[in-house]
């Protein structure tokens, strides 16, 4: 499923229109990348959590060239699904 046709699902199940469903996706989406950003935690009982998790340095060597390769410590986002939401999927 792609952003519009979720955008179309919303609408259709809340009865909004597609355009205010849309926004209210981009708001959501630009809410819980601002939280990440500031370092917190987007809980969403029921559905699942949104955190960032920090991966330290690392060495790694590319297997063509056997070139040694530094990656840095890097900050990446992190979904964990919910109870509900795993079971519903099961």
């Amino acid at each position: 499923m792609k952003k519009q046709d979720f955008i179309k699902a919303v609408a259709t199940a809340a009865g909004l229109s597609q355009d205010a469903a849309g926004k209210a996706l981009n708001a959501m989406v630009d809410i819980v990348t601002a939280e990440l950003k500031a370092g917190s935690e987007v809980n969403i009982t029921g559905f699942g959590a949104f955190k960032v998790s920090k991966r330290a340095a690392r060495n790694w060597v590319n297997p063509r060239t056997g070139a040694k390769i530094s990656i840095p410590a890097m900050k990446t986002p992190v979904f964990r699904a919910g109870k509900t939401l795993k079971e519903n999927v099961r």
